[in-house]
């Protein structure tokens, strides 16, 4: 049973996405927040396997929320998806850099509401190659003093740093697989060696690492 925690400052979208999850025989919906803060408590109580985040709520943000439950050792095993109104939200960026997995535009049609729970359940990236081409056009023209130290890319082997940028230009594993002339299982063993050797909570993760990396050729994402 998927167990999901719904953070929203309107009670009318927590009940709309309460009912659509819990009318499916694996989901559950074990808790819902109003703001950041609670959001954050009811997760360190809850301990569910998806959050759906809403990012602009009074208090602490729905950012600020992700990065406290994404630095937290016991919700190691929790994942994120960030609600939004716009398809390109300004903060999407910097919430997939703070760990969420992914996000969903609110007026997301009910059955890709439910796909999603289940894709970042079970440890997918919830970031379509259109959404994540802009991504890295967004990235692009930030300004690269503000980034964070990376985890060197010289621990990657030459292939896990192809796959890496594979994986920010969008590619699933099938299709890094036939990019590489692999199987879909080889190239899937190269995500997670990648993502163990990055400490990336997900997929979502390496995307970042890509753009932050440099790792991505412009020519992938046109």
């Amino acid at each position: 049973m998927i167990s999901v925690l719904l953070a929203d400052d309107q009670a009318l979208v927590r009940a709309g996405f309460r009912a659509l999850l819990d009318a499916e025989a694996d989901i559950t919906v074990v808790a819902e927040a109003g703001d950041g803060l609670a959001a954050v408590r009811a997760a360190a109580t809850s301990r569910p396997d998806v959050v759906l985040m809403d990012i602009r709520m009074p208090g602490v943000d729905g950012l600020e929320a992700t990065r406290r439950i994404t630095t937290d050792p016991a919700l190691a095993a929790t994942r994120i998806v960030i609600l939004t109104t716009f398809e390109l939200d300004e903060y999407l960026f910097e919430a997939l850099r703070v760990g969420a997995s992914g996000f969903l535009v609110k007026d997301t049609e009910p059955v890709e509401l439910i796909r999603g729970v289940r894709a970042v359940a079970a440890g997918d990236a919830l970031l379509s190659p259109g959404v994540t081409r802009r991504l890295i056009a967004e990235f692009a023209s930030r300004d690269r003093r503000a980034v964070p130290p990376l985890p060197p890319a010289d621990q990657l082997t030459d292939r896990e740093r192809e796959v890496v940028a594979l994986v920010g230009a969008g590619l699933s594993n099938d299709e890094i697989a036939a990019h590489l002339v692999v199987s879909p299982a080889t190239a899937k063993t190269h995500v997670s060696r990648a993502m163990v050797k990055l400490s990336a909570r997900d997929r979502a993760q390496l995307v970042v690492y890509a753009y932050e990396a440099g790792l991505v050729r412009p020519s992938w994402t046109d």
